[in-house]
């Protein structure tokens, strides 16, 4: 090894030794801004859907596809709809489920444990029945009020779908009496095929368009969908309602269906989540609701959703942030899983160096130190070589030996090429006070 590396060796053993225990320090800190904040979401995450072919089980199967791009997997939990979703997020059965509008039966803001990710899309209250039972009570073979429906078939849903509390409320303000109607319970699948088998005579759900059940019962000869001509009215009478309009044509421009505009209530569903899942998971599923529901539909026009205005709960911030702004910067570019750490650690870093910055100016004094201490040490002891010969010269046989040991373990010390000097001045003081030690000698 030449001995230009071996100086450089030495200086950076030196800077490492006199750096060390900042760069402990920086690294604790670290590692402890890593534990608090917690900046890796876990792998997998629970979403509470609904029934098989709803709306809801089919957007939990695209947000399913849109989060295991950043390699996270969602897991969905089927159930009744949305009343149940909204049991399983405080039973923390689910971390995520789709909750419709009206269904917290808690005040407003109460739940604390729970927040909202933003209003997806409406959902109508559908309420086809079949023209032949229709016909019994009028000529046309239309119904056109809830009042009309004593003495049918009527499905009203799962209590967990949310919806016999909210066809209850409906029937309350039509002063219908329910022990009129010949209730049932069904879930949609067998509710679907027992009124198409005749055995119903008018089904309701609350459930957006893209579900297949709707789009089907929509084309089906001898099915008619209820006009809700008061659908204005509801909306006053029911904050969570709001009027929406199926447009003619809408369904299927060709066959002119439906062949005028239906008037209908809806309810906006929302996707909520429990306060204590992951922020970056709630930034991904506000991604992901962007993309979804971001474009035109049949009652809305694209932008319109998802919105955090209306809501029924506290709304993330890191949801509103991303509904607002999109994508951070960072994920733009790089990956999610390193952008997400950058996001949430680099406040934890500009903290880290602003305690270690002033710190730092202690390493150079530090690095100094260790350098020079390593020729001044040997001072003292030539100082009191020094100090015995003058006290007596009679020494001097002795401290020439020892002058001359001094002399071997100076020459062994080794320092960077900057405190040359100082080390080539400790060696003319040892010569100076042998001179004077071979003085005395000779005299």
């Amino acid at each position: 090894m030449t001995r230009a590396i071996r100086h450089t060796l030495l200086s950076l053993r030196d800077l490492l030794v006199a750096a060390g225990p900042f760069a402990v320090l920086a690294v604790v800190l670290l590692v402890m801004a890593y534990l608090w904040l917690d900046p890796t979401p876990p792998r997998k995450v629970t979403l509470a859907t609904g029934p098989g072919q709803s709306a809801y089980d089919e957007f939990g199967k695209r947000y399913r596809k849109a989060l295991a791009a950043n390699g996270i997997e969602v897991v969905l939990q089927a159930s009744e709809g949305s009343s149940a979703n909204l049991q399983l997020l405080r039973d923390g059965k689910a971390d995520l489920g789709f909750v419709q509008g009206g269904s917290n039966e808690r005040a407003t803001g109460e739940e604390s444990e729970l927040v909202s990710l933003g209003s997806l899309f409406v959902e109508p209250v559908w309420l086809f029945y079949r023209e032949e039972s229709a016909r019994k009570l009028n000529r046309q073979g239309t119904l056109t009020s809830l009042a009309q429906l004593q003495g049918l078939r009527l499905n009203v849903g799962t209590p967990g779908s949310g919806v016999p509390q909210l066809v209850d409320k409906l029937f309350e303000a039509n002063k219908v009496d329910v022990a009129t109607l010949k209730l049932s319970r069904l879930e949609q699948t067998p509710a679907t095929v027992a009124f198409l088998a005749g055995e119903l005579d008018a089904l309701v759900f609350a459930s957006a368009p893209e579900s297949l059940m709707v789009q089907m019962l929509l084309q089906t000869p001898g099915v008619k969908l209820m006009d809700f001509a008061q659908s204005e009215a509801y909306s006053r009478r029911f904050p969570f309602l709001t009027p929406v309009v199926l447009p003619r044509g809408v369904v299927d421009l060709a066959r002119d269906l439906p062949p005028q505009d239906v008037r209908l209530v809806a309810t906006t569903t929302s996707l909520l989540a429990r306060a204590d899942t992951h922020p970056a998971l709630l930034q991904l599923f506000a991604l992901a609701a962007r993309d979804l529901h971001g474009g035109a539909g049949w009652f809305h026009r694209a932008g319109a959703f998802p919105t955090v205005e209306h809501s029924e709960y506290a709304v993330s911030r890191d949801a509103a942030r991303t509904i607002g702004a999109g994508a951070p910067f960072l994920q733009r570019w790089l990956p999610f899983w390193l952008a997400n750490l950058v996001e949430r650690m680099w406040l934890a870093l500009g903290i880290i160096l602003a305690v270690m910055l002033p710190l730092s100016r202690i390493v150079p004094p530090l690095y100094q130190f260790r350098i020079r201490s390593r020729v001044f040490r040997w001072y003292g002891q030539l100082r009191e070589i020094e100090q015995r010969l003058k006290d007596d010269p009679q020494s001097a046989p002795a401290l020439a030996k020892e002058l001359g040991e001094l002399q071997e373990k100076v020459g062994r010390i080794s320092v960077p090429l900057s405190y040359a000097d100082e080390l080539y001045a400790l060696r003319n003081n040892i010569d100076r006070v042998r001179e004077r030690v071979s003085d005395i000698q000779d005299k």
